[in-house]
């Protein structure tokens, strides 16, 4: 049997090898301050110092006979250590808990029952609370959820509760935002150097702004609440080097499939998996956002990108909190490398039903599809719907499935239909998507991205086969147990809402 042309091209893109030292440095650049700008505050929030320098702290950059890597250091900085070895156990201190609509009540209830009813959060202004997840919905006992945040962070003042209460118009809710994950971007709340901890398992999200960001469970979470500390093992690091010029038809979501179709969905197990290389440096933050968001299936502790000046640029109007990133030792151990040149990479989908059954997109052009659906913490960001304007304003032709759009936040939901897309003579997102057939960019959710209730918008209540912008493809992941998930970038999704069968996007772009 022939070998499939994935298999065939492997060893011209990706090679890997087990590091006792990393040869390949991603110290940082000469001296730069950063400031921010959100307050016209001027004083300096960051510096990136040179590599080598011998009076550099050991809380910044760890000791200088104990090479660390920027995981490793960031966990020894918030354990107040001057070098941790993967595999230790240590109490961590917190700088921001995030948890919402599904797995906040249950937070709650566990904080309240083991420090005692009137108990008071660690820090109101570091516990973050966001519905998100099912908003949209008649469900009772989904209402009485976020009902339950309310109460509660009325009762113990949260600084940052971003409340619902219009159902009927998520524009009338000026406080409410959207995806957690999403969201925790656009309001400043993930910061290079810091510890961010949220009850869902994409909190890994973060990473791409230099942070170390986990999810975790209900009981940790409410331990969290009570005293700002957890018990957490530091996890050794996997390094993944992605070099040369990204093709004009790939997106972060065809690197994160390709790097997870790789090493399986248990490859990265309890590990860390730090993205560099100049590849990586050309993402913006919201791709390197879709880069880290998705480490998790692949069995990540974390991901996380180097901060550089994307990173500070994106954060000037965002945040007031200093904040001082960190970069892994030029001899920092990491326990194997893996290495791509993404300029033999082609558009990839994973086939049901796990996120590493990984195909080319050309491969599976007989796969007749039902439904397109762009959206969720993954693919449902500004940059994402601009994707998929490019390839339906390049063919000019209209959807032949449903095609379901769901902007992460709120600030998204504006962008579709505020700003003019690149190239489209001044057209807007939401335009674009009207003249294409699509069906109208709907409230800022969670959405159909992990089913929810049965009358959750473009919920798969039926056998269908969908070509998604999420983030899993599991049995019963978007509602019903027997529904196919083709996950996909925004490229390719476009590309498969013109044709009705699963599309590569090369087909519409040049």
């Amino acid at each position: 049997m022939a070998a499939s042309p994935l298999t065939a091209t492997r060893s011209a893109v990706f090679s890997k090898k087990c590091e006792l030292g990393g040869s390949i440095s991603s110290s940082p650049p000469p001296l730069v301050a950063h400031r921010c700008r959100k307050h016209s505050l001027n004083k300096i929030l960051a510096v990136m110092a040179p590599s080598r320098t011998p009076q550099r702290p050991p809380s910044t950059t760890g000791s200088v006979k104990h090479a660390m890597t920027m995981t490793e250091k960031i966990l020894a900085r918030a354990s107040e250590r001057s070098q941790l070895e993967p595999g230790e156990n240590v109490w961590v201190n917190v700088d921001v808990l995030m948890t919402h609509d599904v797995c906040g009540p249950g937070t709650i209830g566990i904080f309240k029952r083991e420090f005692g009813e009137n108990a008071k959060v660690w820090d109101r202004e570091k516990v973050v609370i966001i519905p998100d997840h099912y908003i949209f919905t008649s469900d009772e006992r989904a209402n009485r959820n976020v009902d339950i945040l309310r109460d509660f962070c009325l009762e113990q003042n949260i600084k940052y509760f971003y409340d619902i209460k219009d159902l009927g118009n998520f524009k009338a809710n000026p406080d409410y935002k959207g995806v957690c994950h999403v969201a925790l971007a656009q309001e400043g709340h993930c910061r290079p150097g810091e510890v961010l901890l949220g009850t869902d398992s994409h909190t890994c999200n973060a990473g791409a702004f230099g942070q170390f960001s986990s999810g975790i469970g209900n009981t940790d979470a409410g331990f969290v609440m009570g005293t700002g500390k957890l018990l957490l093992k530091v996890p050794p690091t996997l390094r993944f080097i992605l070099d040369g010029e990204m093709p004009s038809y790939l997106l972060a979501k065809d690197l994160i499939l390709q790097i997870i179709g790789e090493i399986t969905v248990a490859g990265a197990t309890y590990k860390s998996m730090e993205f560099l290389g100049s590849t990586v440096e050309s993402l913006s933050m919201e791709e390197r956002m879709t880069l880290c968001n998705m480490v998790v299936e692949a069995g990540g502790k974390n991901g996380v990108v180097p901060a550089d000046k994307t990173t500070f640029k994106y954060l000037e109007d965002k945040t007031s909190v200093e904040y001082q990133p960190v970069y892994s030792d030029e001899n920092a151990r990491f326990i194997q490398d893996y290495k791509f040149d993404v300029s033999k990479l082609e558009p990839l989908v994973a086939k049901p039903h796990s996120p590493d059954n990984r195909a080319l997109a050309r491969e599976c052009k007989d796969v007749k599809i039902d439904r397109v659906y762009i959206g969720s913490c993954t693919g449902g960001k500004t940059e994402d719907f601009m994707a998929a304007a490019k390839v339906f304003l390049a063919s000019g032709k209209k959807v032949k499935v449903p095609t379901f759009l769901v902007p992460a936040t709120q600030k998204v939901w504006m962008d579709l239909y505020g700003l003019p897309v690149p190239g489209s003579g001044g057209k807007t997102c939401s335009q674009i998507f009207e003249e294409a057939g699509c069906d109208t960019p709907t409230s800022p959710s969670c959405g159909a991205c992990l089913g929810g209730p049965r009358d959750t918008y473009a919920r798969m209540n039926e056998p269908q086969v969908c070509v998604s912008t999420t983030n899993r493809n599991f049995h019963g992941r978007m509602g019903h147990k027997d529904g196919q998930i083709y996950l996909a970038s925004p490229y390719t999704a476009a590309a498969s809402a013109l044709t009705g069968f699963v599309t590569d996007p090369r087909e519409f772009l040049q």
